[in-house]
């Protein structure tokens, strides 16, 4: 432990003297600058510990260094972080100066010793400065991780890299302004302060800065960031992971459509609420089966598998509400489980948590008890593909059936359907798709839609016949229920995989691209165009997507990926790689390489 504690006064003496420099780094100084990074995180790393004894004895040492020139960093830190306010572009600092001083900053912040300075020194105003400038000039910074430094491709093998966005993400300058606001609020509720980041500025308004925070939370590919976005929002009363699912399936919160269940509130109105909801996010609401209910579904003698309920016109089962049970936390509790989301503020907070302990839900009472995130833990996401499983059988009330292929073998453990299919759920597909909303709102009848709907076992669940692959219906469904588009394998794997395979992998995603468009999908149609595109690692996997697209008139990925092998349009043409494209394939490469030619 002593050598432990040499060690970081070593890196904190390293961290005080980077952001004690009077002068921008230069691009000579690199060296410098990487191990500035270096001490700066494990400055960072040690006083936010989740170990007590480690963070104060940190924090500790580190006040003890900066005891008697710490104000005088920090206002020369804040000095080039202000090139905001100040519209000087000639302070402003390359990234990593600027990954240095937010560092700094947020060190400074998480000091019981130094919060209250960084207020006085215009700290905050700062950061809400940075953050409204990041949302406008974000993509125009160089992306960075805190270990990006560190990293040489030349020497590092494909197979050793991991490409699944890390928990820092390449979004850490904002991570560290978010982080570093965090603290600032966080010390000054513990001494039971009251702080208003809004006073004497005129760039946010609690409102504006609350929807901006969220949106972050739910665009970002960071988990740390996400995680620091949800706990900055735990101090406005806000509790959870704000999603573009989650915001979907909360429009299903209370409608008559597709309910199935509801709760009976003590002065009378009720609730409506989805089972196969409550499946996902929160078992223990559903009420016990009936006994009737499991012998219906009892496997029955013979090779017919099982038998089913019509599930069409399944009874709507009523749940009346304890009298023990507080209305308002339960309507909470609700909100939270539809949306993964919620506002909440006073007693009803001391409430909630009694609720959610009872209901087994644990992520909601750590969110709840606002405890500081540990830096690369898991964060929670709003996934249903638990409904997706056995349990979800039995709420199901539509099956998806994917297009037959010649080798197809299939069989199911819950039905004796033969073709492909998921046993799906009409509140989470007309949730997240409007095409099958309307298709399942509308006036007809279902028994007039037999040229999309039909049912293998009649009265019983309908089909809706999908024309794409098996492979590409799974990852629809996944995207569906999780929002999560599930990838092709990278690294190694791909790699040694030849141009066949590799277009049999991207082959589902054109089909998605194609189907996207006609059930108006177009988050789900851009997540696939930017996964194929990033697999588009050589000429001869752009010619197979260009020959494949065609086939499903998918003209901008056809563009894109003449523009990738333009470069190489004459080699390939006198290779004959481009005969098996049609002429007119071959002449939009062509034009593709002249325009190259020319700019």
């Amino acid at each position: 432990m002593f050598t432990f504690f040499v060690v970081y006064i070593l890196k904190s003496l390293s961290f005080t003297d980077s952001i004690g420099r009077k002068r921008l780094i230069r691009q000579a100084d690199r060296a410098y600058t990487f191990r500035s990074i270096s001490s700066a995180k494990a400055t960072l790393m040690m006083i936010c510990s989740p170990s007590k004894y480690i963070s104060s004895q940190a924090r500790l040492v580190l006040f003890e260094i900066l005891r008697l020139e710490g104000e005088e960093h920090l206002k020369h830190l804040l000095y080039f972080l202000n090139f905001v306010f100040v519209g000087d572009t000639s302070r402003m600092p390359d990234e990593f100066q600027m990954l240095i001083n937010l560092m700094g900053l947020t060190c400074y912040s998480a000091l019981p010793q130094f919060y209250r300075q960084v207020v006085s020194n215009g700290g905050v105003k700062a950061i809400l400065a940075f953050v409204r400038w990041w949302l406008d000039n974000g993509l125009n910074v160089e992306k960075l991780s805190l270990t990006s430094h560190l990293q040489n491709a030349s020497k590092e093998a494909t197979c050793c890299r991991n490409d699944i966005e890390d928990w820092e993400g390449q979004e850490i300058h904002l991570l560290l302004a978010v982080w570093s606001l965090a603290e600032v609020i966080y010390h000054h509720k513990a001494d039971g302060l009251e702080i208003d980041i809004f006073a004497g500025q005129a760039l946010y308004g609690k409102e504006q800065f609350i929807k901006d925070i969220q949106d972050i939370c739910i665009s970002t590919r960071s988990s740390g960031l996400r995680s620091y976005c949800s706990y900055l929002l735990s101090f406005f009363g806000c509790y959870g992971f704000p999603s573009k699912l989650g915001k979907r399936i909360m429009l299903a919160f209370g409608e008559e459509h597709h309910c199935d269940m509801s709760f009976i509130l003590r002065n009378g109105p009720s609730v409506n609420v989805h089972q196969v909801v409550l499946l996902a996010r929160c078992p223990s609401l559903l009420p016990p089966r009936d006994p009737s209910d499991k012998e219906k579904t009892a496997e029955s003698n013979g090779s017919s598998g099982r038998q089913f309920t019509n599930k069409c016109q399944r009874a709507k089962k009523e749940v009346i509400l304890s009298a023990q049970v507080d209305e308002q936390a339960f309507l909470k509790l609700l909100d939270y489980i539809y949306s993964g989301y919620l506002q909440v503020e006073g007693d009803l907070i001391r409430k909630l948590k009694m609720l959610a302990k009872r209901c087994n839900m644990h992520p909601l009472l750590q969110l709840l008890c606002n405890k500081r995130p540990m830096w690369a833990s898991s964060v929670l996401s709003f996934d249903l593909c638990h409904a997706l499983g056995p349990a979800g059988h039995d709420f199901s009330d539509i099956i998806l059936e994917a297009k037959s292929t010649e080798d197809t073998r299939w069989t199911c453990s819950y039905c004796y359907f033969s073709m492909p299919h998921v046993h799906a759920h009409r509140v989470i597909l007309s949730s997240s798709c409007e095409y099958l909303r309307a298709l399942f709102q509308s006036g007809m009848q279902e028994r007039s839609l037999n040229y999309v709907l039909r049912s293998p076992i009649p009265n019983y669940e309908l089909t809706l016949k999908v024309p794409i692959s098996w492979e590409a219906l799974r990852k629809l469904v996944i995207w569906i229920y999780s929002n999560v588009t599930p990838e092709p394998v990278s690294g190694c794997l791909w790699d040694n995989m030849d141009v066949e395979k590799k277009i049999t992998e991207l082959q589902p995603y054109i089909e998605l691209r194609w189907l996207s468009e006609f059930w108006v999908l177009d988050d789900f149609q851009n997540e696939c165009l930017r996964v194929i595109t990033s697999f588009l690692d050589s000429p001869e996997l752009s010619i197979k997507v260009i020959q494949l697209s065609a086939d499903f008139s998918e003209w901008t990925l056809v563009d894109i990926a003449a523009k990738r092998i333009a470069p190489a349009y004459h080699t390939l043409r006198r290779s004959g790689a481009l005969d098996i494209l049609d002429e007119g394939l071959v002449e939009m490469i062509r034009m593709a390489s002249v325009r190259l030619s020319q700019e």
